[in-house]
């Protein structure tokens, strides 16, 4: 078939209303997965197309759980169709809600892989449906090899790949790493959209306020979850440089820490940082991102490892510039010095870029610039390469 018939096809597809379930976190649980799972279903749904999401009854065992809960204290989301029944660990309940779905036959099945353990649920789950022979299931997949390995990593996703029609990764090194697992099945590389359900933005100077900083201060942003591979440490590091310091240039840390903050309060009391620091160690509501964002000057991602990454998709709603580290699907998002920096991990170069940004006013050019950058990373983009994955 010539490539034109077979855009032809799948426009003509796109065009008709689909009855769609997206299988995959969302409230009452919280976090970035969950509130990317909502707003998709939001996107499809003002397509015109029936969607519903299968969320977890039981998402992690306790044991296995970093943080303080998995729970969501913001209200539930209006006008979506929530089914809390999957049981993460519970073959019976896979069983079950698969063959309910295979009975059900909707047109596609959205699935969310963000980690090997969810490997024999979701894979389980995918293969009943699909005995049907109607229903297409496609995945989202955040990552194929964690960021921390496990030793039953290589066997889950091999389980789980077998079990798809079709994959969209959120960076080109994921796709890279699922060839490892598949090179045959329709798979293809989609930017992670733009978050755009966190509030809109607010002054520099009203959101300040909110947080008691100054109002003329100088301020960065580390958020999300704290854990290793996410290298504030190395953040903290780049900031014991006197320049920094002299600079009178501070660092908020807002999210809750998965890993012991021993090491990173032991580097903060070592280097004199006490007061260059604001930490909010605890998960961030979605009704208080917006303060986070609109109160900074940057928004810095100094990570060890990384594939593709939510909060930059945040920093570019925001229009606020971003450092991030040359790793995993970075760079990909941030133009080095056009809307922010690209840096390695040496803490002089960060330390650098951050010097750069202050003292040479960087801020109005990167924005201006980030209005641009941020076009590409639009919803009907990925909603578009999901149907084609799964045509």
């Amino acid at each position: 078939m010539h490539p034109t018939e077979t855009n032809t096809r799948f426009r003509r597809n796109w065009d008709l209303s689909k009855s769609i379930v997206i299988i995959g976190p969302a409230y009452p649980l919280r976090g970035g997965l969950s509130t990317y799972n909502q707003l998709l279903a939001t996107k499809l749904l003002e397509q015109g197309h029936s969607v519903r999401i299968v969320t977890f009854s039981l998402q992690y065992p306790s044991v296995l759980f970093p943080g303080k809960t998995q729970y969501s204290t913001d209200p539930a989301p209006q006008n979506i169709d929530i089914e809390v029944s999957l049981n993460s660990v519970n073959p019976l309940n896979w069983w079950s809600l698969g063959n309910r779905l295979k009975k059900e036959k909707p047109d596609l099945v959205i699935l969310r892989y963000w980690m090997p353990f969810m490997g024999p649920c979701l894979g389980t789950v995918s293969r009943l449906i699909r005995k049907n022979a109607h229903t297409k299931v496609v995945t989202i997949a955040d990552n194929i090899i964690p960021h921390e390995k496990r030793f039953f990593d290589t066997p889950f996703t091999k389980y789980f790949v077998k079990s798809c029609d079709g994959f969209v990764t959120m960076s080109e090194s994921v796709l890279v790493d699922l060839k490892q697992f598949n090179t045959s099945k329709h798979s293809a590389y989609n930017p992670h959209p733009m978050y755009e359900s966190f509030g809109v933005a607010q002054s520099k100077s009203d959101a300040r306020k909110k947080l008691k900083l100054e109002e003329d201060g100088k301020y960065l942003l580390f958020f999300g979850f704290i854990r290793k591979y996410k290298g504030l440490d190395v953040l903290l590091n780049a900031f014991s440089d006197k320049r920094i310091q002299d600079a009178g240039i501070k660092l908020i840390i807002a999210g809750e820490y998965y890993d012991s903050p021993d090491e990173y309060e032991r580097i903060i009391l070592e280097s004199g940082l006490e007061n260059a620091i604001i930490q909010a160690n605890d998960f961030i509501p979605d009704s208080e991102v917006s303060t986070y964002f609109s109160a900074s000057d940057m928004v810095v991602q100094t990570y060890k490892s990384a594939t593709q990454s939510g909060v930059t998709q945040i920093a570019y709603y925001y229009n606020k510039p971003m450092l991030v580290t040359n790793v995993g699907g970075l760079a990909e998002l941030v133009p080095h010095n056009k809307v922010g920096y690209v840096t390695s991990t040496d803490t002089k170069e960060i330390a650098d870029s951050i010097l750069d940004f202050y003292q040479n006013k960087r801020e109005v050019e990167f924005v201006e610039n980030i209005k641009t950058e941020r076009n590409r990373f639009t919803w009907g983009s990925m909603i578009e390469k999901l149907f084609e994955v799964g045509a």
